[in-house]
Protein backbone atom coordinates (compact mmCIF):
# COMPACT_ATOMS: atom_id res chain seq x y z
CA UNK A 1 0.00 0.00 0.00
CA UNK A 2 1.20 3.59 -0.69
CA UNK A 3 0.28 7.07 0.51
CA UNK A 4 -0.87 9.77 -1.88
CA UNK A 5 2.76 10.93 -2.10
CA UNK A 6 3.75 7.44 -3.23
CA UNK A 7 5.58 6.37 -0.05
CA UNK A 8 5.46 2.63 0.59
CA UNK A 9 3.98 1.72 3.95
CA UNK A 10 3.29 -1.41 5.92
CA UNK A 11 -0.43 -1.60 6.78
CA UNK A 12 0.26 -3.67 9.89
CA UNK A 13 3.37 -1.90 11.15
CA UNK A 14 1.41 -0.28 14.02
CA UNK A 15 0.03 -3.63 15.24
CA UNK A 16 0.92 -5.12 18.57
CA UNK A 17 2.63 -8.05 16.86
CA UNK A 18 4.71 -5.71 14.74
CA UNK A 19 5.93 -3.44 17.54
CA UNK A 20 9.40 -2.02 16.90
CA UNK A 21 11.70 0.41 18.71
CA UNK A 22 10.56 4.04 18.52
CA UNK A 23 12.43 6.15 15.93
CA UNK A 24 14.67 9.08 16.77
CA UNK A 25 12.86 12.30 17.72
CA UNK A 26 13.43 13.91 14.33
CA UNK A 27 12.04 10.88 12.44
CA UNK A 28 8.74 10.65 14.29
CA UNK A 29 5.55 10.50 12.19
CA UNK A 30 2.58 12.14 13.94
CA UNK A 31 -1.16 11.81 13.36
CA UNK A 32 -3.19 14.86 14.49
CA UNK A 33 -6.87 14.20 15.19
CA UNK A 34 -9.23 17.15 15.73
CA UNK A 35 -12.70 17.94 14.38
CA UNK A 36 -11.84 21.67 14.26
CA UNK A 37 -9.82 22.40 11.11
CA UNK A 38 -8.09 25.55 12.49
CA UNK A 39 -6.82 23.72 15.58
CA UNK A 40 -5.80 20.74 13.43
CA UNK A 41 -3.87 22.94 11.00
CA UNK A 42 -2.17 25.01 13.71
CA UNK A 43 -0.88 21.90 15.45
CA UNK A 44 0.28 20.41 12.15
CA UNK A 45 2.16 23.65 11.40
CA UNK A 46 3.83 23.64 14.82
CA UNK A 47 4.89 20.02 14.32
CA UNK A 48 6.28 20.82 10.88
CA UNK A 49 8.33 23.67 12.42
CA UNK A 50 10.06 21.23 14.75
CA UNK A 51 10.72 18.80 11.90
CA UNK A 52 8.03 16.15 12.24
CA UNK A 53 6.09 14.54 9.42
CA UNK A 54 2.39 14.86 10.02
CA UNK A 55 -0.95 13.38 8.92
CA UNK A 56 -4.33 14.86 9.84
CA UNK A 57 -7.72 13.33 10.61
CA UNK A 58 -11.01 15.17 11.23
CA UNK A 59 -12.49 12.51 13.48
CA UNK A 60 -11.83 9.22 15.24
CA UNK A 61 -13.11 7.04 12.41
CA UNK A 62 -10.72 8.65 9.91
CA UNK A 63 -7.87 8.35 12.41
CA UNK A 64 -8.39 4.58 12.72
CA UNK A 65 -8.38 4.21 8.92
CA UNK A 66 -5.08 6.11 8.69
CA UNK A 67 -3.55 4.02 11.46
CA UNK A 68 -4.58 0.88 9.62
CA UNK A 69 -2.98 2.12 6.39
CA UNK A 70 0.10 4.09 7.45
CA UNK A 71 3.05 3.70 9.75
CA UNK A 72 2.54 6.06 12.67
CA UNK A 73 4.53 6.71 15.80
CA UNK A 74 2.47 9.30 17.67
CA UNK A 75 -1.23 10.20 17.89
CA UNK A 76 -2.23 13.65 19.17
CA UNK A 77 -5.99 13.76 19.60
CA UNK A 78 -8.56 16.24 20.80
CA UNK A 79 -10.83 14.88 23.51
CA UNK A 80 -14.08 16.57 22.53
CA UNK A 81 -15.10 15.23 19.11
CA UNK A 82 -18.38 14.00 17.58
CA UNK A 83 -18.68 10.27 16.84
CA UNK A 84 -15.71 8.52 18.40
CA UNK A 85 -14.53 10.77 21.22
CA UNK A 86 -10.90 11.28 22.14
CA UNK A 87 -11.25 8.97 25.14
CA UNK A 88 -12.85 6.26 22.98
CA UNK A 89 -10.10 6.67 20.38
CA UNK A 90 -7.50 6.34 23.15
CA UNK A 91 -9.10 3.06 24.28
CA UNK A 92 -9.14 1.74 20.69
CA UNK A 93 -5.52 2.70 20.05
CA UNK A 94 -4.37 1.11 23.32
CA UNK A 95 -6.18 -2.08 22.33
CA UNK A 96 -4.97 -2.22 18.71
CA UNK A 97 -1.63 -0.38 18.83
CA UNK A 98 -0.39 -0.45 22.44
CA UNK A 99 3.11 0.70 21.51
CA UNK A 100 2.04 3.99 19.93
CA UNK A 101 2.61 7.25 21.81
CA UNK A 102 -0.72 8.97 22.51
CA UNK A 103 -1.12 12.61 23.57
CA UNK A 104 -4.48 14.23 24.28
CA UNK A 105 -5.43 17.86 23.61
CA UNK A 106 -7.62 19.57 26.17
CA UNK A 107 -8.86 23.08 26.85
CA UNK A 108 -7.81 25.12 29.86
CA UNK A 109 -11.14 24.27 31.50
CA UNK A 110 -10.66 20.53 30.96
CA UNK A 111 -7.32 19.89 32.72
CA UNK A 112 -8.93 17.25 34.95
CA UNK A 113 -10.18 15.47 31.84
CA UNK A 114 -6.63 15.44 30.46
CA UNK A 115 -5.33 13.98 33.70
CA UNK A 116 -8.02 11.30 33.59
CA UNK A 117 -6.97 10.51 30.02
CA UNK A 118 -3.41 9.94 31.24
CA UNK A 119 -4.76 7.62 33.90
CA UNK A 120 -6.51 5.70 31.10
CA UNK A 121 -3.28 5.27 29.14
CA UNK A 122 -2.40 8.61 27.48
CA UNK A 123 1.30 9.44 27.61
CA UNK A 124 0.97 13.24 28.00
CA UNK A 125 -1.36 16.13 27.17
CA UNK A 126 -1.37 19.51 25.46
CA UNK A 127 -3.50 22.51 26.38
CA UNK A 128 -5.42 24.64 23.87
CA UNK A 129 -4.96 27.24 22.53
CA UNK A 130 -1.50 26.26 21.28
CA UNK A 131 1.21 28.79 21.90
CA UNK A 132 3.14 30.14 18.94
CA UNK A 133 6.31 28.95 20.68
CA UNK A 134 6.77 25.36 19.46
CA UNK A 135 8.85 24.47 22.49
CA UNK A 136 5.75 23.60 24.52
CA UNK A 137 4.61 21.06 21.95
CA UNK A 138 8.17 19.84 21.44
CA UNK A 139 8.76 19.37 25.18
CA UNK A 140 5.49 17.53 25.72
CA UNK A 141 6.12 15.28 22.73
CA UNK A 142 9.69 14.55 23.80
CA UNK A 143 8.51 13.73 27.33
CA UNK A 144 5.87 11.33 26.00
CA UNK A 145 8.37 9.64 23.66
CA UNK A 146 10.88 9.24 26.49
CA UNK A 147 8.19 7.73 28.71
CA UNK A 148 7.18 5.28 25.98
CA UNK A 149 10.81 4.30 25.33
CA UNK A 150 11.29 3.53 29.00
CA UNK A 151 8.13 1.41 28.96
CA UNK A 152 9.42 -0.47 25.91
CA UNK A 153 12.78 -1.06 27.56
CA UNK A 154 11.06 -2.44 30.65
CA UNK A 155 8.82 -4.64 28.51
CA UNK A 156 11.77 -5.86 26.42
CA UNK A 157 13.68 -6.64 29.59
CA UNK A 158 10.68 -8.51 30.98
CA UNK A 159 10.32 -10.53 27.77
CA UNK A 160 14.04 -11.28 27.78
CA UNK A 161 13.87 -12.28 31.42
CA UNK A 162 10.91 -14.56 30.73
CA UNK A 163 12.81 -16.16 27.84
CA UNK A 164 15.85 -16.66 30.07
CA UNK A 165 13.70 -18.18 32.82
CA UNK A 166 11.92 -20.43 30.31
CA UNK A 167 15.25 -21.53 28.83
CA UNK A 168 16.81 -22.21 32.22
CA UNK A 169 13.66 -24.00 33.39
CA UNK A 170 13.83 -26.22 30.32
CA UNK A 171 17.51 -26.93 30.97
CA UNK A 172 16.69 -27.77 34.59
CA UNK A 173 13.89 -30.10 33.48
CA UNK A 174 16.24 -31.86 31.08
CA UNK A 175 18.87 -32.17 33.79
CA UNK A 176 16.31 -33.59 36.21
CA UNK A 177 15.10 -36.02 33.55
CA UNK A 178 18.69 -37.12 33.02
CA UNK A 179 19.16 -37.58 36.77
CA UNK A 180 15.89 -39.49 36.92
CA UNK A 181 17.00 -41.74 34.06
CA UNK A 182 20.25 -42.46 35.88
CA UNK A 183 18.24 -43.25 39.03
CA UNK A 184 16.04 -45.61 37.04
CA UNK A 185 19.08 -47.41 35.63
CA UNK A 186 20.51 -47.72 39.14
CA UNK A 187 17.23 -49.06 40.48
CA UNK A 188 16.98 -51.55 37.64
CA UNK A 189 20.50 -52.78 38.32
CA UNK A 190 19.67 -53.16 42.03
CA UNK A 191 16.53 -55.13 41.22
CA UNK A 192 18.46 -57.47 38.97
CA UNK A 193 21.15 -57.86 41.63
CA UNK A 194 18.52 -58.79 44.23
CA UNK A 195 17.00 -61.45 41.96
CA UNK A 196 20.40 -62.84 40.92
CA UNK A 197 21.33 -63.28 44.57
CA UNK A 198 18.50 -65.79 44.91
CA UNK A 199 18.19 -67.69 41.63
CA UNK A 200 15.00 -69.38 42.81
CA UNK A 201 13.19 -66.02 42.63
CA UNK A 202 14.69 -64.84 39.33
CA UNK A 203 12.51 -62.17 37.72
CA UNK A 204 10.45 -61.76 40.89
CA UNK A 205 11.23 -58.05 41.41
CA UNK A 206 10.29 -57.13 37.86
CA UNK A 207 7.07 -59.15 37.94
CA UNK A 208 5.78 -57.77 41.25
CA UNK A 209 6.75 -54.28 40.06
CA UNK A 210 4.55 -54.74 36.95
CA UNK A 211 1.76 -56.51 38.86
CA UNK A 212 1.63 -53.69 41.42
CA UNK A 213 1.48 -51.01 38.71
CA UNK A 214 -1.29 -52.89 36.92
CA UNK A 215 -3.36 -53.15 40.11
CA UNK A 216 -2.68 -49.49 41.01
CA UNK A 217 -3.80 -48.27 37.58
CA UNK A 218 -6.94 -50.42 37.72
CA UNK A 219 -7.84 -48.99 41.15
CA UNK A 220 -7.74 -45.43 39.76
CA UNK A 221 -6.97 -42.19 41.56
CA UNK A 222 -3.39 -43.23 42.29
CA UNK A 223 -1.65 -41.45 39.41
CA UNK A 224 0.61 -39.50 41.75
CA UNK A 225 1.45 -42.61 43.81
CA UNK A 226 2.28 -45.05 41.03
CA UNK A 227 5.93 -44.01 40.85
CA UNK A 228 6.46 -44.61 44.57
CA UNK A 229 4.58 -47.91 44.36
CA UNK A 230 6.76 -48.94 41.42
CA UNK A 231 10.03 -48.10 43.18
CA UNK A 232 8.91 -49.73 46.42
CA UNK A 233 7.89 -52.90 44.59
CA UNK A 234 11.11 -52.99 42.59
CA UNK A 235 13.32 -52.66 45.68
CA UNK A 236 11.14 -54.44 48.22
CA UNK A 237 13.72 -57.19 48.85
CA UNK A 238 16.84 -55.02 48.80
CA UNK A 239 17.39 -55.86 52.48
CA UNK A 240 17.97 -59.51 51.50
CA UNK A 241 21.39 -58.48 50.17
CA UNK A 242 22.45 -58.42 53.83
CA UNK A 243 20.98 -61.84 54.72
CA UNK A 244 23.55 -64.69 54.91
CA UNK A 245 23.46 -67.16 52.02
CA UNK A 246 23.00 -70.05 54.42
CA UNK A 247 19.61 -68.64 55.36
CA UNK A 248 18.58 -66.91 52.12
CA UNK A 249 19.39 -69.89 49.90
CA UNK A 250 18.43 -72.67 52.32
CA UNK A 251 16.31 -75.20 50.38
CA UNK A 252 14.38 -76.46 53.37
CA UNK A 253 12.31 -74.85 56.09
CA UNK A 254 13.88 -72.17 58.27
CA UNK A 255 14.24 -72.55 62.02
CA UNK A 256 12.58 -69.97 64.25
CA UNK A 257 15.92 -68.24 64.75
CA UNK A 258 16.64 -68.24 61.02
CA UNK A 259 13.15 -66.91 60.32
CA UNK A 260 13.79 -63.99 62.65
CA UNK A 261 17.00 -63.19 60.77
CA UNK A 262 15.18 -63.41 57.43
CA UNK A 263 12.41 -61.12 58.63
CA UNK A 264 14.95 -58.44 59.43
CA UNK A 265 15.38 -57.83 55.69
CA UNK A 266 12.42 -55.41 55.67
CA UNK A 267 14.00 -53.18 58.34
CA UNK A 268 17.41 -53.44 56.70
CA UNK A 269 15.91 -52.47 53.34
CA UNK A 270 14.04 -49.56 54.88
CA UNK A 271 17.18 -48.27 56.62
CA UNK A 272 19.12 -48.54 53.35
CA UNK A 273 16.82 -46.27 51.32
CA UNK A 274 14.94 -44.05 53.79
CA UNK A 275 17.65 -41.38 53.64
CA UNK A 276 17.47 -41.08 49.85
CA UNK A 277 15.03 -38.21 49.16
CA UNK A 278 13.45 -39.62 45.99
CA UNK A 279 12.99 -43.03 47.68
CA UNK A 280 11.61 -41.86 51.03
CA UNK A 281 8.00 -42.78 50.17
CA UNK A 282 9.08 -46.04 48.54
CA UNK A 283 10.92 -46.87 51.79
CA UNK A 284 7.55 -47.12 53.58
CA UNK A 285 6.45 -49.78 51.10
CA UNK A 286 9.68 -51.69 51.65
CA UNK A 287 9.13 -51.60 55.41
CA UNK A 288 5.44 -52.56 55.19
CA UNK A 289 5.38 -55.10 52.37
CA UNK A 290 4.99 -58.07 54.76
CA UNK A 291 2.29 -56.46 56.92
CA UNK A 292 -1.18 -58.04 56.74
CA UNK A 293 -4.60 -56.45 57.23
CA UNK A 294 -5.45 -58.70 60.18
CA UNK A 295 -2.26 -57.66 62.01
CA UNK A 296 -0.51 -61.00 61.50
CA UNK A 297 2.34 -59.54 59.44
CA UNK A 298 5.70 -58.08 60.39
CA UNK A 299 7.70 -56.12 61.48
CA UNK A 300 5.17 -53.84 63.24
CA UNK A 301 1.97 -55.89 63.17
CA UNK A 302 0.04 -53.09 61.45
CA UNK A 303 -3.64 -53.56 60.58
CA UNK A 304 -5.84 -52.45 57.66
CA UNK A 305 -5.57 -48.69 57.04
CA UNK A 306 -2.45 -48.47 59.22
CA UNK A 307 -0.58 -50.18 56.39
CA UNK A 308 0.57 -47.82 53.60
CA UNK A 309 -1.64 -48.12 50.51
CA UNK A 310 1.26 -49.07 48.27
CA UNK A 311 2.22 -51.88 50.65
CA UNK A 312 -1.35 -53.23 50.60
CA UNK A 313 -1.26 -53.32 46.80
CA UNK A 314 2.15 -54.96 46.85
CA UNK A 315 1.04 -57.65 49.31
CA UNK A 316 -1.47 -59.03 46.78
CA UNK A 317 1.04 -58.79 43.90
CA UNK A 318 3.75 -60.50 45.95
CA UNK A 319 1.49 -63.33 47.12
CA UNK A 320 0.29 -63.96 43.59
CA UNK A 321 3.82 -64.09 42.18
CA UNK A 322 5.11 -66.30 44.99
CA UNK A 323 2.34 -68.86 44.40
CA UNK A 324 2.61 -68.87 40.60
CA UNK A 325 6.43 -69.23 40.54
CA UNK A 326 8.55 -72.35 41.00
CA UNK A 327 10.30 -72.75 44.34
CA UNK A 328 12.92 -75.36 45.42
CA UNK A 329 10.34 -77.01 47.66
CA UNK A 330 7.34 -76.96 45.25
CA UNK A 331 6.18 -76.33 41.70
CA UNK A 332 4.29 -73.18 40.70
CA UNK A 333 0.55 -73.25 41.42
CA UNK A 334 -2.01 -72.59 38.64
CA UNK A 335 -3.43 -69.06 38.38
CA UNK A 336 -6.85 -70.33 39.45
CA UNK A 337 -5.53 -71.78 42.70
CA UNK A 338 -3.64 -68.56 43.48
CA UNK A 339 -6.75 -66.46 42.85
CA UNK A 340 -8.72 -68.66 45.27
CA UNK A 341 -6.12 -68.06 48.02
CA UNK A 342 -6.33 -64.29 47.55
CA UNK A 343 -10.12 -64.38 47.40
CA UNK A 344 -10.27 -66.31 50.70
CA UNK A 345 -7.85 -63.88 52.30
CA UNK A 346 -9.66 -60.71 51.14
CA UNK A 347 -10.48 -58.53 54.16
CA UNK A 348 -8.26 -60.69 56.37
CA UNK A 349 -4.69 -60.90 55.13
CA UNK A 350 -5.29 -58.70 52.09
CA UNK A 351 -7.03 -55.37 51.60
CA UNK A 352 -10.56 -56.18 50.37
CA UNK A 353 -10.66 -53.46 47.70
CA UNK A 354 -7.21 -54.33 46.35
CA UNK A 355 -8.19 -58.00 46.23
CA UNK A 356 -11.41 -57.18 44.32
CA UNK A 357 -9.50 -55.18 41.74
CA UNK A 358 -6.95 -57.97 41.34
CA UNK A 359 -9.63 -60.63 40.97
CA UNK A 360 -11.49 -58.56 38.36
CA UNK A 361 -8.38 -58.41 36.15
CA UNK A 362 -8.31 -61.18 33.51
CA UNK A 363 -5.62 -63.86 33.71
CA UNK A 364 -4.38 -62.83 30.25
CA UNK A 365 -2.99 -59.62 31.78
CA UNK A 366 -0.84 -61.51 34.27
CA UNK A 367 0.20 -64.09 31.67
CA UNK A 368 1.39 -61.34 29.33
CA UNK A 369 3.49 -59.81 32.11
CA UNK A 370 5.08 -63.19 32.88
CA UNK A 371 5.93 -63.68 29.18
CA UNK A 372 7.52 -60.24 28.97
CA UNK A 373 9.59 -60.66 32.13
CA UNK A 374 10.70 -64.15 31.09
CA UNK A 375 12.22 -62.69 27.90
CA UNK A 376 13.94 -59.88 29.83
CA UNK A 377 15.12 -62.33 32.48
CA UNK A 378 17.02 -64.41 29.91
CA UNK A 379 18.86 -61.29 28.77
CA UNK A 380 19.61 -60.17 32.34
CA UNK A 381 21.03 -63.54 33.34
CA UNK A 382 23.16 -63.65 30.19
CA UNK A 383 24.47 -60.16 30.92
CA UNK A 384 25.24 -61.13 34.53
CA UNK A 385 27.14 -64.24 33.34
CA UNK A 386 29.19 -62.06 30.98
CA UNK A 387 30.04 -59.65 33.80
CA UNK A 388 31.04 -62.49 36.13
CA UNK A 389 33.21 -64.04 33.41
CA UNK A 390 34.88 -60.70 32.75
CA UNK A 391 35.49 -60.22 36.49
CA UNK A 392 37.28 -63.58 36.64
CA UNK A 393 39.49 -62.58 33.69
CA UNK A 394 40.65 -59.32 35.28
CA UNK A 395 41.20 -60.73 38.79
CA UNK A 396 44.87 -60.43 39.88
CA UNK A 397 46.70 -63.69 39.45
CA UNK A 398 44.06 -65.30 37.20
Amino acid sequence: MSTKSGEAVNPVSNRKSGASPLPQFSDVRVLVVDDEAPARNVLALVLAQIGHRCEKAANGEEALRILEAMQTDVVISDLQMPGISGMELLAKVRQLYPHLVFLVVTGTDDIQVGIRAMQEGADDYLVKPFQVDASVVSTSLARALHKKRLEQEVENYRHHLEEMVAEQTQQLREALREVERSYEHTLEALGVAIDLRDSSTAGHSRRVFLYSIEIGKAMGGLEHELKNIAMGAWLHDIGKLAIPDAILLKPGSLTDEERQVMQRHVQIGYDLVKGIPFLSNAAEIILGHHERCDGSGYPRGLKAEEIPGGARIFAVADTFDAMTSDRPYRRALPFAASREVIERGAGKQYDAHVARVFLSTPDETWQEIRRETAAIQVFSVAAADDIQALSRLVKPGS
